[in-house]
């Protein structure tokens, strides 16, 4: 009598396949939620305190202003704004720190704004007269936290944390999907789920930006 498992083993290599594919995404799953867990817990407190801005837990923002002549003339002999020295100059004497944002002059009046995250310092000149003004404005803890989460004059590093963490993020979602996908017995309930939840998402924004 002849034996026919061709069925069988046709089916055998799509079967190793699907063992594959689930034994990697279950791996996959684990590890980038064990990377991203900080991340997704931070991006998740800090996503619910930029919904509240109203929530600073006591943390009053911190407004200082000062004024005075340079000790040097801020404009060179060839009529130049030295930008350079006025900007080390006020990081030294008020400890104003961040990066330069934006720098201009006009007529002799120019400007330097200093910005990190939580944190301006703005300053105004008169290039011709050297005197000068500057607002130092320091927000608490949780505002800067928000706009770490924004990535707002954060610098390109965290800019870069940034789309690694959206990229784990991507990864947890299809990776979770597709171990759903392997179970036959929640894979409809999973789906179903899923769909609804997608649809409710749609609807929210379809009416947030109506």
């Amino acid at each position: 009598m002849q034996t026919h498992n061709g069925g069988r083993g046709a089916r055998q290599p799509a079967s190793r396949l699907k063992r594959a594919t689930d034994l990697w995404a279950r791996r996959l799953h684990v590890y980038t939620s064990m990377i991203a867990l900080l991340v997704v817990l931070f991006f998740g407190l800090t996503g619910i305190t930029l919904n509240h801005p109203d929530w600073t837990f006591g943390d009053d923002v911190s407004v200082s202003s000062h004024n005075g002549q340079f000790p040097f003339e801020a404009s060179g002999v060839d009529g130049t704004v030295e930008f350079l020295a006025i900007a080390e100059y006020v990081r030294g004497e008020y400890s104003v720190s961040g990066t330069v944002d934006n720098y201009s002059v006009v007529n002799g009046r120019g400007s330097i704004a200093f910005k990190k995250p939580g944190y301006s310092a703005d300053l105004f000149f008169d290039a011709e007269a050297s005197t000068y003004e500057l607002t130092v404005t320091q927000q608490g803890f949780v505002a800067i936290m928000n706009d770490v989460h924004k990535g707002r004059d954060a610098g390109p590093l965290w800019k870069w944390a940034i789309d690694i963490s959206a990229g784990f993020l991507v990864a947890i979602s299809i990776t979770g999907l597709a171990m759903q996908l392997f179970l036959r017995r929640r894979r409809f309930v999973a789906l179903t789920v899923a769909a609804a939840g997608g649809l409710i998402t749609v609807f929210v924004i379809l009416v947030t930006i109506s």
